[in-house]
């Protein structure tokens, strides 16, 4: 398999070198060369397929003979370690909770996924690797925790101070070792636009640097598992099938859709903001123009340039009209968010934190126009990961969960920085 820029379709690259680069000298994100649909026999028999096996025989296309099968058997049984319950709301609604991994967020998957592929191809080298990862939250914690420890590999994640919680902050600034968390005086959109500039600063070319983002194909790829899993369960409904993802950076959504083009019966998709509302307005009026991020309740999807979003342009040839069969878009408020909150509890008994609340409020939305169809909408993260807004607006009590009962006692360690030139000084000294 060869990987393309989106800059320039000449230059191509192996699934290593896209793992390693993260992007293209040009910047661009890489996308792969080709996209073969599974054979209708996978999709007859999949009820009949394990976790493991669904995943392997989705991915193996992607990564070609550059790891071989028994490896990569390997690190999709270390990357699938927990459950992913399919959650009945209502009678056409469901949820796909993907928050029962090691740090409670769907971002687990992905960083398990990267990880444990870095450290096949590290065998092969003793060169040190640089992960360079910005976070609105959840990426963040999943990714330190996927890398603790890893030979020949130190982490650096930039998280905008003040603007996560409190959670998963201490789930990125407390695991020392490795791991080293800049806490940035900015948006998430700053932290990305650092990283994305230190890729292409020639000054920095001997520090072998990768991202952990969702910018990074062997961190995006893995995220089409959750949409064969929803399929699995859902498929002897016997009905059109609505996916909802709460879209932040775009790259769970892009996988989504990425799944429908390897043949998944998807009927349509989903993309669930907040106020930040670039895509929305995308598809209203065709004109793509970011705004200045607006901060929310809903904080890893406070992204105003998606990165992932150029990733679904092409899987759609560009081609707006195409684009808009397949797909929708809807914004929400702080005030509309917590009442879906309020609404699920008191009437389903389920605890949705805000990100899952927007996925469910825009599958409300697509079963309005499509009543005869089922939908399931993704929750992204543990509620206890925003205990303050959903105690609050709730009235309960949350539960620490197993995973969060040390991190109260340890101490937080993080560096501030406000510029792309402190970055830059940091990782060259």
């Amino acid at each position: 398999m060869k990987y393309y820029s989106l800059n320039n379709k000449q230059h191509k690259v192996t699934f290593q070198q896209a793992l390693l680069n993260s992007l293209a000298p040009d910047n661009g994100l890489y996308f792969p060369e080709t996209i073969t649909a599974l054979p209708s026999s996978f999709f007859a028999t999949i009820e009949q397929l394990n976790p493991e096996k669904i995943a392997f025989e989705v991915i193996r296309q992607f990564i070609g003979n550059e790891i071989p099968k028994a490896n990569l058997k390997q690190i999709i049984k270390e990357t699938l370690c927990f459950e992913f319950p399919i959650i009945q709301i209502a009678e056409n609604s469901y949820s796909l909770e993907l928050y029962h991994g090691p740090t409670m967020a769907f971002k687990d998957v992905g960083a398990r996924f990267m990880s444990r592929c870095l450290a096949y191809f590290n065998q092969q080298s003793d060169k040190k690797t640089t992960i360079l990862v910005a976070t609105s939250g959840d990426t963040g914690g999943a990714v330190a925790n996927g890398f603790l420890g890893a030979e020949n590999t130190n982490v650096m994640i930039l998280y905008p101070s003040g603007k996560v919680s409190d959670f998963q902050e201490l789930q990125l600034t407390t695991l020392g070792k490795n791991i080293t968390a800049l806490e940035v005086n900015g948006t998430f959109d700053d932290c990305q636009a650092m990283v994305k500039k230190a890729f292409s600063d020639p000054n920095l070319k001997t520090k072998n640097l990768t991202s952990a983002n969702s910018i990074n194909i062997a961190r995006w790829l893995p995220q089409l598992f959750y949409f064969f899993f929803a399929y699995r369960e859902l498929k002897k409904h016997g009905k059109s099938i609505i996916l909802s993802c709460p879209s932040g950076n775009f790259g769970n959504l892009c996988a989504g859709i990425l799944a429908k083009k390897l043949g998944l019966p998807i009927a349509h998709f989903v993309a669930a903001t907040n106020a930040n509302d670039t895509v929305p307005r995308f598809l209203a009026y065709g004109d793509y123009q970011p705004n200045e991020t607006i901060a929310t309740l809903s904080n890893a999807m406070d992204v105003s340039n998606p990165s992932n979003f150029i990733r679904i342009q092409e899987l759609y040839n560009h081609d707006l009209n195409t684009f808009q069969k397949d797909f929708s878009a809807y914004s929400f408020t702080d005030e509309e968010t917590k009442s879906a909150m309020q609404f699920l509890h008191e009437n389903h008994q389920y605890i949705a934190e805000p990100h899952g609340a927007i996925g469910y409020l825009g599958l409300q939305e697509e079963l309005k126009k499509q009543p005869d169809a089922i939908g399931v909408f993704l929750e992204t993260a543990h509620p206890i990961k925003f205990a303050e807004i959903v105690e609050t607006t709730l009235q309960v009590n949350l539960s620490i969960p197993e995973q969060f009962k040390s991190l109260s006692d340890k101490e937080k360690t993080s560096i501030k920085i406000a510029t792309y030139q402190q970055l830059k000084d940091y990782l060259l000294s």
